[in-house]
């Protein structure tokens, strides 16, 4: 048996892998960082074997409440991910499991690669209502890139979203195949008329470094860009600084902030609640985003979800709650579980990348709801 992690977006440690039932591993750490509960590797050579892979180190990660009722994921293809049994116990993480193929993958949540982002972008820049711009360089190097959708124009609304602040959020990556090519289908009504009344100013990855190093939270750095915005610098956080003067420069209506949650299994929205400015008119255009979500695709929720904060208590370092108030506008974060979706449940798959797309398409819907409120 071989167990092996060095490819794009890879993270695992081997400590025993000599006997199939009893294979022993550990989560590497995210660089600068004590976060960790990403994993993603491949297993060759245990085919039809019963193999038990134990992550030793399950009980320190990140969320551990994210191990309970939770599955991971796997695939032999690598296209089409399934859940498997796992059990968390005693502060391990058993994943079961009897390959049919000499070959196959594991992770926390099926992966994006930087790969399939740079096939993204590459293909979109073609078309004619998209424009691709690089922001400047990451820490390792790495562009980061921009997607400017729509013809900017007097009136016009600016609308920001970006996604995998967090780089083993990849189902917020997943959620971008959805909405942007719906955005620029000539087919689709609600994406022209959005068009019509708004540019988009779109960012699929905030965070090249940490996805490619296998990171859960951080960038190349250590830093959690989520909690960055106040005061970034160009040594620990050039991403966020990047984005935030581009935002300064054009200016901001409305801003989404794509993300997964670890422990619960809920599609749900965060507002900005406990921002100096938070008034009446957000409060209905939040409300108005999500109850426009909700109806255009069930899988979304208004029930769960994180507790408002309290006036005067937003802690201005996160995206949303910087944006809203420096930019006097409305800014929602999107949450997607790893695990399944407790309301609407799909065993098989559990809350899987074509169900993130679908939502995905699902916030033009939303988007459309309440543009003429922004």
């Amino acid at each position: 048996m071989h167990i092996n992690a060095a490819f794009d977006g890879g993270n695992i440690e081997v400590i025993s892998a000599e006997r199939a039932d009893d294979i022993q591993l550990n989560i590497r750490a995210d660089h600068n960082s004590d976060f960790y509960q990403w994993f993603y590797f491949r297993l060759s050579g245990a085919r039809g074997q019963t193999c038990n892979m134990k992550i030793l180190n399950a009980a320190g990660a990140a969320y551990p409440g994210g191990w309970e009722n939770y599955q991971a994921v796997a695939s032999y293809d690598r296209q089409r991910w399934f859940r498997v049994p796992t059990r968390f116990h005693e502060g391990v993480l058993s994943i079961m499991h009897e390959p049919v193929h000499n070959s196959v993958y594991y992770a926390y949540f099926a992966p994006y690669s930087m790969e399939r982002l740079g096939d993204f972008i590459a293909g979109l820049q073609t078309h004619p209502k998209v424009t691709q711009r690089t922001l400047g360089q990451t820490l390792d190097g790495q562009p980061l890139d921009q997607l400017v959708i729509g013809e900017p124009g007097e009136g016009k609304k600016k609308i920001w979203i970006q996604a995998r602040q967090h780089p083993g959020e990849t189902m917020a990556s997943w959620w971008m195949e959805g909405f942007v090519p719906r955005l620029i289908d000539p087919n689709d009504a609600i994406a022209r008329d959005l068009l019509e009344r708004a540019v988009f100013y779109v960012v699929p990855n905030m965070n090249p470094d940490g996805s490619r190093r296998g990171h859960l939270r951080t960038n190349a750095a250590g830093a959690n860009l989520n909690r960055e915005w106040l005061t970034p610098t160009a040594e620990n956080s050039p991403e966020v600084l990047l984005v935030r003067e581009q935002m300064a420069a054009i200016g901001v209506d409305f801003c989404l902030d794509v993300h997964g949650d670890e422990t619960l299994p809920y599609n749900f929205i965060a507002g900005t609640h406990g921002i100096p400015s938070w008034d009446e008119k957000r409060l209905n255009v939040h409300n108005g985003f999500g109850q426009a979500l909700r109806r255009a695709n069930p899988d979304f929720q208004l029930v769960h979800g994180y507790p408002d904060n309290s006036a005067g208590n937003a802690n201005m370092n996160m995206c949303t709650n910087y944006v809203a108030e420096t930019f006097d506008c409305v800014a929602i974060t999107l949450e997607m579980p790893f695990k399944d979706t407790a309301d609407t449940p799909q065993p098989r798959e559990g809350w899987s990348p074509e169900r993130c797309k679908r939502l995905g398409a699902s916030a033009l819907d939303a988007l459309h709801g309440v543009i003429d409120r922004l």
